[in-house]
């Protein structure tokens, strides 16, 4: 679980991954220099959660420290303002057994709103994206330790569109991306979004992206 000011929610994350119905499970929170009470929530929980921390360095420098942490079978992501349902790792980690030449699997998510954006809420109740979407980000996926031995970690150059270079990265090495109808992943849609805050810099990051990937399939 990658960290950074997260102690509003941090709790409600923990507890869901703490309550999966998958065992056994280790729990890593990789803290961004957090200047909040994130590193005390964390450390409330004693011996379930084990913590690393790094000087202020991004999302994906972020994951990426968790991952190095994370010499297990299986790894899976939750940001600190997310949720999982109860049975989410059972159902992937079944997928992956029952099918053993695949890698990586994703669910489908769901968004919900905090009270305070109640409008946005109803505004999006009428839009494909209010409801399940396949979840190309990193809270939902589940995958093979090795497979990123063979695609490599996040690139820390993007702060918002990550994941979605890692997606792609995996696709161009001709890997295959498992996509389950379950909605098994909630994110949290509230007034301090990473994606919200920075708008405008997530537009270009996101546009830049694209085009590189245009120009790298040309």
């Amino acid at each position: 679980m990658p960290t950074y000011n997260s102690a509003k929610y941090l709790d409600e994350a923990l507890e869901s991954i703490l309550g999966q119905t998958y065992r056994p499970i280790k729990v890593i929170v990789a803290d961004d220099g957090s200047t909040d009470d994130t590193l005390a929530v964390a450390r409330s929980y004693g011996d379930r959660v084990r913590i690393v921390t790094q000087s202020t360095s991004g999302p994906a420098a972020t994951r990426n420290l968790g991952l190095k942490h994370a010499q297990t079978e299986y790894v899976a992501f939750l940001d600190a303002d997310d949720l999982w349902a109860s049975d989410k790792l059972s159902i992937q980690v079944a997928h992956l057994q029952q099918n053993p030449d695949l890698q990586i699997c994703i669910t489908h998510a769901q968004m919900f709103w905090g009270d305070r954006l109640n409008q946005e809420a109803e505004r999006y109740r009428a839009e494909p994206r209010g409801g399940a979407v396949p979840g190309y980000a990193t809270t939902t996926l589940l995958a093979r330790r090795s497979v990123f031995d063979e695609v490599g970690g996040f690139n820390p150059r993007y702060w918002f569109s990550d994941a979605v270079e890692w997606f792609m990265r995996a696709k161009r090495m001709g890997l295959e991306i498992a996509v389950l109808a379950d909605v098994l992943t909630f994110h949290r849609m509230h007034d301090r979004n990473l994606t919200r805050r920075h708008q405008n810099a997530s537009r270009e990051e996101f546009l830049a992206l694209a085009k590189e990937s245009i120009e790298f399939q040309k």
